[in-house]
Order: structure tokens, then sequence, then C-alpha cells
């Protein structure tokens, strides 16, 4: 019975041995799923610094000396001595030299200018500033200073009106021609009262004008070299224009001017704004 048994199950193994080969077999792919985990953010501990992007370096030029040469003092005229000046009173204008100042008046119909001159020394090369107060002064009525002064003919005039401008004036035999003719400036006095300081720097044909020492405008003229110093005043119209000159200053210049170039340049002064 036993011996049965252990037959028909090896007879039962062979059968599904055979019947297993014919089975193909399968192969299995597992099928990946989608993650729906949120990666986690990795922490920078020392984060890179920003590096400014540099500049560049700018260069700044200095400004370049306007009155060069300066020497000595050659003297200066506190207004003390009458004589030295050519004054003169009529009914209509004066030119008085009085408690140290020189006083221009003009109390007549203008058009009309005065003047008043220095007898010495006589001066080619220099730098000349004075202060100029104002007591009645305005519109087109002008105050300023000669120079390089030989004779009524001959001479250079640095003008300043009272509606704050100025420019520069030669007269030769007689005849009188702008230089630089009228410019505005900023430190051109506007009516009165007011007080400026004029200043005139004179090397050979080179010539360069000053207001409360602020640089104007410059000019080259080779015709007149030497002369005298003075100061004027002119009434355009018919109201009076009264101006006192104080504390007269003249240096002597040693400069040579370097070759002008073919191109003429101009500096720009600035301009009182309304």
């Amino acid at each position: 019975m036993k011996l049965t048994i252990f037959l028909t199950n090896m007879l039962l193994l062979l059968f599904l041995t055979a019947c297993s080969s014919l089975i193909p077999t399968l192969t299995l792919t597992p099928t990946p799923v989608a993650g729906t985990e949120t990666p986690t953010t990795t922490i920078v501990w020392f984060p890179p610094t920003h590096t400014p992007t540099p500049f560049l370096t700018q260069t700044i030029m200095s400004t370049p000396e306007q009155r060069p040469g300066l020497g000595e003092l050659l003297f200066t005229d506190s207004f003390n001595q009458p004589d030295l000046w050519s004054t003169w009173v009529a009914s209509w204008a004066s030119a008085t030299v009085t408690r140290n100042q020189l006083i221009l008046s003009i109390s007549g119909q203008g058009p009309v200018s005065i003047s008043s001159l220095r007898n010495q020394p006589m001066l080619g090369d220099f730098y000349a500033v004075s202060t100029v107060t104002l007591h009645l002064c305005g519109g087109k009525d002008q105050f300023g200073m000669i120079f390089r002064y030989t004779d009524s003919s001959n001479y250079y005039t640095f003008a300043v009106s009272c509606d704050g401008q100025a420019r520069l004036e030669r007269r030769l035999s007689g005849s009188t021609t702008p230089m630089i003719n009228w410019q505005p400036s900023g430190d051109a006095p506007i009516a009165a009262p007011a007080q400026v300081k004029i200043g005139v720097w004179t090397v050979g044909s080179e010539m360069r004008f000053f207001l409360n020492d602020n640089y104007q405008f410059s000019v080259r003229d080779p015709v007149l070299h030497e002369g005298t110093l003075g100061f004027f005043a002119y009434a355009n119209g018919a109201t009076p224009i009264t101006a006192s000159f104080s504390d007269l200053l003249v240096y002597s210049v040693a400069y040579i001017s370097p070759t002008p170039s073919l191109t003429p340049s101009r500096t720009l002064t600035p301009t009182r704004t309304p």
C-alpha cells in the first residue's frame, strides 16, 4: 500500500515538472511610483559676500593761477596825498581826494564822464587792485579803472556798469574801441549802495581783469605798453552817480606769457540769477 502511494506521488511530480516547462516565465517589472515628498532645501551657512564694482578714481585738477608771477608790493595809496591825483570841482561834477578816498561825483545831466589820474609812476607789468564804494549808481552808469594812460587820447579802461556787467575799452589816437564788449558778471554790483574790489593784471600784451578777486576775462593787445593809473565815473542819464575809491595796492609782476594757441578760448563767468 505504501509502495503504491509513493509511486503515485512520483508520477505526479514528473507530470508537473514536464508541464511547467511548457508555460512561459513571466517577468514582473515594478512600476515606479512618483515621489510626492518636497526635496529638502540645502542650507548655505556661509553665503558669498557681494563685491561692489569699483569706481574709477577721479583726478581733481587744480585751479590754474589767474594772477601768476605776483611779486613785491610796489606801493600803496591810502589817498592821503591829494597832490598825487588830478582833482577839480565844478557845479555839475567833482573829483576830490578827502578822508582817505578819491571821490568822483556827477550831479549834472548826462551822458558825461569824469576821471582822476595818478601822476606817477609809469607802470608796464603790474597788478593793481582797489576798493570801490558806490553811493549813487544805477542802470547804465559806469565806473572803473584807467591804466597804461599816456595822454587823453591813449589808454585802456576797465569799465563796470551798475546793471551787473563789465567790459574793456581801448582809446587809441582819440578813438575808443571795445576790446571785450559788455559781459554779465555775478561779481558786478547792481545799483547802489554797493562795494566791489576791482583789479587789473597786465604783463606785456596780456591783460586779465578781476572783480572781488574773481577772474572775469582776459585779452591780448600789443598796442599800449605802459602808463599811469587812474579811475573814472560815467553818468548815463539824468540820475547822479557818486563813487569813492580807496586802498589802492600795486604789485610787481614777473611772468612770461606762453605763446597763445591758434584757437582762442574764453573763460565763462558766473551770471547773476534774477
